[in-house]
C-alpha cells in the first residue's frame, strides 16, 4: 500500500523489473475480455461512492492489477482496445522507469497516473506524468485533486523539483483542472509524425 489521500505516499516501492516484465509477457498471452467487462461495471459502482470512501493509492504490480486498470485506461487511451496492446506498452515503458499508480475505492481503480522520474537540462530531476485519468463516472468529486496530491508526494520523495505533464490543446476541461491545481502552461509541446 502506498497510502491514502490523507496519508503520505512514501518510498514509492520499486518492483523487480525482470519479474514484472515476465508477468506482463504472461498476461499478453492470457487476455480475457470477461475480466475487462466485469472491472468496468465495478469501476462505475466504486466511483458512485468515491466521495465518501477513502481512495487508497498503490502501484500496479501484478497481472490482476493491470487487468483491473485496463478498463479505466481505455477512457484515456481508447486505441488500446485489447489487454495485450495495453500490457505490451506498459512492458516497454516499465523498462524505461514507467510506474502506474492506482487510486482505488473499494479495491476498484477510479484513478490512474502513469509516470516516470527523469532528469534533463530544462527541469533537472522531475516527475513526468504520461497518463492521468479519473473514471468518467467519478469526475467532479475530488478524485483528480487527490491523485495529483499523491503524485506530488511521490515526486518529492524521489527528489524531483518539478511535476510536468502534457495535454491536448483541445482538452479545455483538463486545462482548467490543471490551472486550478496550480500547474502552469510554460511552453508548447511540438511533435511530428514520422510514418
Amino acid at each position: 500500500m502506498i497510502g491514502t489521500e490523507s496519508g503520505p505516499v512514501r518510498g514509492a516501492a520499486r518492483w523487480g523489473h525482470c519479474a514484472f516484465l515476465a508477468l506482463l509477457r504472461h498476461a499478453r498471452s492470457h487476455s480475457d475480455d470477461r475480466w475487462t467487462n466485469a472491472m468496468t461495471n465495478a469501476m462505475t459502482n466504486a466511483t458512485t461512492n468515491a466521495t465518501t470512501t477513502a481512495i487508497a493509492f498503490r502501484h500496479a504490480e501484478t497481472l490482476d492489477d493491470l487487468r483491473a486498470c485496463h478498463p479505466l485506461m481505455l477512457q484515456l487511451r481508447p486505441q488500446l482496445t485489447g489487454f495485450d496492446a495495453f500490457a505490451g506498452i506498459v512492458e516497454r515503458q516499465s523498462a524505461q522507469g514507467y510506474r502506474l499508480l492506482m487510486g482505488c475505492a473499494d479495491d476498484t481503480p477510479v484513478a490512474l497516473a502513469g509516470y516516470r522520474c527523469l532528469d534533463n537540462l530544462i527541469h533537472g530531476r522531475f516527475l513526468y506524468v504520461d497518463d492521468l485519468v479519473t473514471a468518467s463516472s467519478g469526475r467532479g468529486r475530488g478524485i483528480g485533486d487527490r491523485t495529483l496530491a499523491a503524485l506530488r508526494r511521490i515526486a518529492r520523495d524521489e527528489g524531483c523539483a518539478r511535476l510536468v505533464l502534457d495535454t491536448a490543446l483541445s482538452n479545455s476541461l483538463a486545462q482548467r483542472f490543471y490551472f486550478r491545481s496550480g500547474l502552469l502552461a510554460r511552453g508548447l509541446h511540438f511533435s511530428m509524425d514520422l510514418t
